[in-house]
């Protein structure tokens, strides 16, 4: 057979080896590529993953020296090497190591795959593995001579230089089947989800990302595990293989225990993060009261994410296929704020459009409208929007008629809308029209079991954002964050992951030293389940003098009765007695709150 005549075959399977490529690099570590007779290139990784089917013309000795002795050629350092000083780019040569393997059929050489190293671990890796890297190129090679593509899958997963390349690997490694179903796995993966061998045999594994991701395809993500009744979060990489996948775990994992077990009264609301108790309820009450066409208002502190509970709302609705539109009542001037609304027709006014203007109510109709801040709207267009809830129709400033109006609106408040009631800052039938269903959201500190979750997730969304590899945290950073009280809720959670993901170095795990300063002083004491037991045994602890403490038990009776102005319930979700509260409230003089 002429290689003239056989280099093309290379070509022909290239989808195959492209697939074979990547795989290749994912579990070696190392970049791949692979070349035909002619020395076009086929398929390869990084610095090679490019100029595909195109001749490499210069700078090539060590392919062409495979190529014309069909044999196998490696080099680990470059500057000693005879065949090295022919090529013109030695001295600024990036390649620390390589290995060469020729593709033999019928005696003649049809191409080269090769293992190159573009860094010193690299280096190292072919150093320390050169007979086990030559066999299972070999093998790899004979796979290609034999047409894989008509090779069933079985065979791949089966053959014994494949699964002695997983199960000497450090890292966790999994290959599931189109059903998701366990094919193939190493001991540092059955460690890594607390199960045998025998028993992760045929075991179904979801393996989906924390974060929904779109043409990110490169580093590490954060992925949720899910098989029989545990659910896992880990660190790693997952690539389709034909019918298969592999999920690559990394070597340093933030958290790889049990983050909560799954809980078949919680529907899946993904916007939603969280498996504590209120965020379970939460998302019960979601799922009720979203198919409906009542008004609902959600009371939470700055940061607690109303827009995101208003949109998983609008998401569960019938109105879902039609517009969600957002206001911020106290970001738009008082002036303004009734023609954004309201919109208004052609000369209207003095410096109107000429088109006129749509107001964002007929920009919903059909749809939800999201009032923001509604504590914020003036006094005049409260009766105005009071009157378009009663009557279904909107006038335009400046329109002789109404238009009919279908909306649902839902709103949102930080504010204590029946105190502004009282003070005539609030209309008190309005009120009643928007708070047909209230929602409250608790704040983060009151989710503590939800955190962690939160934190890898903000980590993940923004290292995908800003294309950056998933860079982890230490156990020490996780339980400084856990013990911070968060005034800024989930919004000062994210822009702290988004700060850390900016500074922490590529390739690095995010530990103590990077934290704002005034994280630095948050004490770490254990995590506890019930939010009770623990407000009662700091409560024990500020009375043996712990300052710290005692402006935690200060700062949790304030907010007790910013939300219960009657004392015995404040008193109650604090779990102590009113006799107690009463002391507190003279020891802190408290008594204006």
């Amino acid at each position: 057979m002429e290689t003239t005549a056989t280099a093309s075959v290379l070509m022909e399977i290239q989808p195959t080896i492209l697939k074979f490529t990547k795989m290749l690099a994912s579990v070696l570590h190392l970049e791949v590529e692979i070349v035909d007779a002619t020395l076009t290139r086929i398929a390869g990784t990084g610095p090679f993953d490019n100029n595909l089917g195109e001749c490499l013309n210069t700078n090539s000795h060590l392919l062409r020296y495979v190529i014309d002795n069909k044999k196998e050629k490696m080099v680990i350092q470059f500057h000693n090497d005879p065949l090295c000083s022919k090529c013109d780019s030695r001295n600024n040569c990036t390649e620390k190591a390589f290995l060469g393997v020729p593709i033999i059929i019928n005696d003649n050489c049809i191409g080269v795959i090769s293992l190159v190293a573009v860094n010193f671990e690299q280096q190292l890796v072919i150093k320390k593995n050169v007979q086990m890297l030559c066999d299972y190129i070999r093998h790899i090679s004979a796979i290609f001579v034999e047409k894989i593509v008509e090779i069933p899958d079985s065979k791949i997963v089966s053959n014994r230089f494949f699964n002695t390349l997983i199960e000497n690997m450090d890292q966790g490694v999994i290959m599931l089947n189109k059903d998701d179903v366990v094919m193939l796995s190493n001991h540092a993966a059955q460690k890594m989800l607390g199960v045998t061998e025998h028993n992760i045999s045929s075991l179904s594994l979801k393996i989906s990302p924390l974060t929904p991701k779109e043409g990110f395809d490169r580093g590490f993500d954060q992925y949720l595990v899910i098989f029989q009744d545990q659910k896992i979060l880990l660190t790693g990489q997952l690539h389709p293989v034909e019918d298969h996948r592999l999920f690559l775990m990394a070597f340093h994992q933030s958290h790889g225990k049990d983050i909560d077990p799954l809980n078949a009264d919680a529907p899946d609301i993904h916007q939603l993060i969280g498996n504590s108790k209120p965020m379970r309820t939460l998302k019960q009450l979601i799922s009720r009261i979203a198919p409906g066409q009542s008004s609902v208002l959600i009371a939470g502190e700055s940061g607690t994410g109303k827009e995101v509970v208003a949109r998983a709302i609008h998401g569960l609705s019938k109105r879902r296929a039609q517009s969600f539109i957002a206001i911020n009542c106290a970001a738009i001037p008082e002036q303004l704020l009734e023609s954004e609304l309201f919109g208004y027709v052609k000369g209207a006014f003095t410096g109107a459009s000429a088109q006129g203007k749509v107001g964002l109510l007929q920009a919903a109709n059909g749809g939800t409208l999201f009032l923001d801040e509604i504590g914020d709207m003036p006094m005049m267009l409260q009766a105005k929007l009071l009157r378009v809830i009663e009557s279904r129709e909107v006038t335009p400033i400046g329109a002789s008629k109404p238009m009919p109006l279908d909306i649902r609106i839902v709103s949102a408040t930080n504010q204590n809308l029946q105190n502004y009631i009282a003070q005539g800052k609030f209309r008190e039938d309005l009120y009643y029209r928007l708070n047909v269903i209230p929602v409250n959201l608790v704040p983060l500190r009151e989710r503590k079991n939800d955190i962690e979750l939160l934190m890898h997730f903000f980590l993940n969304l923004h290292s995908i954002r800003m294309d950056y590899s998933y860079p982890g945290m230490t156990q020490e950073v996780i339980e400084i964050l856990n013990a911070y009280q968060w005034p800024g809720n989930v919004r000062e959670l994210s822009n702290l992951m988004e700060y850390l993901v900016n500074i922490v170095p590529s390739g690095e795990v995010i530990e103590r030293d990077l934290l704002p300063p005034h994280l630095f002083s948050i004490p770490i004491k254990p995590r506890r389940q019930d939010p009770v037991t623990e407000l009662t045994d700091d409560l024990n602890k500020a009375i043996a003098g712990q300052s710290n403490l005692e402006v935690m038990e200060k700062q949790l009776i304030e907010e007790a009765m910013q939300r219960h102005r009657n004392k015995k319930l404040a008193a109650e979700e604090l779990g102590i007695g009113v006799a107690t509260l009463y002391r507190k409230i003279k020891k802190y003089e408290l008594h204006d709150c």
